[in-house]
């Protein structure tokens, strides 16, 4: 059997206290690996090899020495590319179409961008006036925060984790990662990758194991750990706060949502049902950014719903390895006990299931797998659980609309504000409207259109702090003014 260790200091280590749990297949329910479960010497460790990072080569290389270094861990990304799209997927059972377009290539892009991000950001400088007449100058320059702990999810495992180190060592920092325990495999992997590329030792490390009395709590409780960035639910991002309170250390917090999209009558049809068969059923539905509530002006209701109906049955449900399937399981039983109890809820609530609504019966090889039908559901009152809380799976409801307003308020009434989508041709009710929305990101006509420039964050309970271009460089840095007298 296979055996995941830690990545510590530069070398691959198992726990001394041997614990380990399975790394399972959501595909057929096979166990792929043994994964090694950090105690809090591991965890230290890696903290203090990260610390000691901070100031050997890695804390004295320039900008530009970093950039290249990264530029090397992105090359070797792709020049792995077929490991790593086998490991992504055996980890979580999405479509290889899928990782091979998205996760994988965003993974090395995210070295990259950020490392040539960092060669052209200007720091800003003053003039000013001095009683005696001299002058002086002000000028800002950045500086690394230190130890960053990122604790990474299991729905884009490389994609997301790479989101948060790409910028973190490309500003100088060094990292410890806590990824999800369902998809150890790529963060592993990635170790492989930053000792070919030459990355100082200490300078990424990787701890596996839980949340509560594991490795995530013993690394936000760890008191040398400078800053933590994390994408997850709320309720773990709540207790991520409350363990960097202490000592005052910053958080950048993606957490939960219950995405609305709303779509008008003025709509391109075509586009607006292609853009919404992916963002409420792409990766089984577990897309942080997903749709999950969809309001339909009344006018195009019943077509908008019949169109979506039919384009969620001719999603094509199989395991990763077949060129043919575009919707995988969900990541595991565990999850999918989840989010059928949703379905259930919904027909308990006076729902109408348009589409879906149960487990699909699968060949024998994949019978172990969490597999789970795409659903639509109309008919649930505004106040259902269904409606105003995250499930996280293959599912939306869709309710009709009157008027501009109602639209507006429909979707801005719960507490979470991560994303949006928009469909109408009239360009100044998209505008308008798109300038209402209670989101951190709000597509027009479009759905996970990324520019690794822009900002990027939730309002509300979906986050607190921005990353992407400049704006991970205010979380990743201290910026310190220098005054100097002329």
């Amino acid at each position: 059997m296979k055996e995941i260790k830690h990545f510590i200091n530069g070398a691959f280590v198992g726990s001394a206290s041997g614990r380990t749990f399975e790394d399972v297949n959501p595909a057929n329910g096979q166990v792929i690996a043994r994964v090694h479960e950090a105690g809090r010497a591991e965890v230290d460790a890696a903290v203090q090899a990260a610390r000691a990072a901070l100031k050997g080569p890695w804390g004295k290389m320039s900008v530009s020495e970093r950039a290249e270094i990264l530029h090397r861990v992105a090359d070797g990304i792709t020049a792995r590319f077929d490991e790593f799209l086998e490991a992504e997927c055996l980890d979580t059972g999405k479509p290889k179409s899928l990782a091979s377009h998205i996760d994988i290539p965003r993974g090395a892009a995210n070295f990259k961008v950020f490392a040539d991000l960092l060669k052209n950001v200007p720091n800003e400088a003053f003039e000013m006036a001095t009683p005696d007449g001299s002058g002086a100058i002000n000028y800002a320059v950045r500086r690394p925060k230190g130890v960053i702990g990122v604790i990474s999810p299991w729905n884009l495992p490389l994609l997301l984790m790479t989101w948060k180190v790409g910028p973190a060592l490309a500003c100088g920092n060094t990292v410890v990662v806590k990824p999800s325990e369902e998809t150890p495999l790529t963060t592993t992997l990635l170790g492989e990758v930053m000792q070919a590329a030459g990355v100082p030792a200490g300078v990424y490390n990787v701890v596996h194991g839980f949340g509560g009395d594991s490795a995530g709590a013993f690394l936000t409780e760890h008191a040398d750990v400078d800053a933590f960035t994390f994408t997850g639910e709320t309720g773990t991002g709540e207790l991520i706060m409350r363990a960097a309170a202490k000592g005052v250390r910053q958080v950048s917090l993606e957490l939960g949502g219950k995405n609305a999209g709303i779509v008008f009558a003025d709509c391109d049809m075509d586009k607006a049902i292609e853009g919404t068969l992916r963002s409420a059923f792409a990766n089984c539905g577990q897309v942080c950014l997903g749709t999950e509530r969809l309001y339909v002006e009344r006018s195009i209701f019943e077509e908008f719903v019949a169109r979506l109906k039919a384009g969620a049955e001719s999603l094509v449900i199989g395991p990763p390895d077949d060129p043919a399937s575009n919707f995988g399981p969900l990541v595991s039983l565990k999850h999918r006990e989840k989010v059928l109890s949703y379905y259930q809820q919904a027909v308990a609530d006076g729902a109408t299931v348009v589409t879906g609504g149960g487990v699909p019966q699968m060949p024998d090889a994949l019978a172990g797998g969490a597999w789970i039908q795409p659903t639509i559901w109309t008919g649930l009152a505004d106040d259902s659980a269904v409606v105003t809380e995250e499930i996280f799976g293959p599912c939306c409801h869709i309710r009709p609309f009157d008027s501009e307003a109602e639209a507006v308020a429909l979707a801005n009434s719960l507490p979470y504000g991560l994303s949006a989508t928009l469909w109408s041709d009239n360009v100044s009710r998209a505008h308008r409207v798109a300038g209402q929305l209670e989101a951190g990101i709000v597509w027009v006509n479009s759905w996970f259109l990324r520019d690794l420039r822009t900002a990027f964050g939730g309002s509300k309970q979906s986050g607190i702090g921005r990353e992407g271009g400049v704006h991970s460089l205010e979380f990743y840095t201290e910026l310190k003014n220098i005054c100097v007298k002329l």
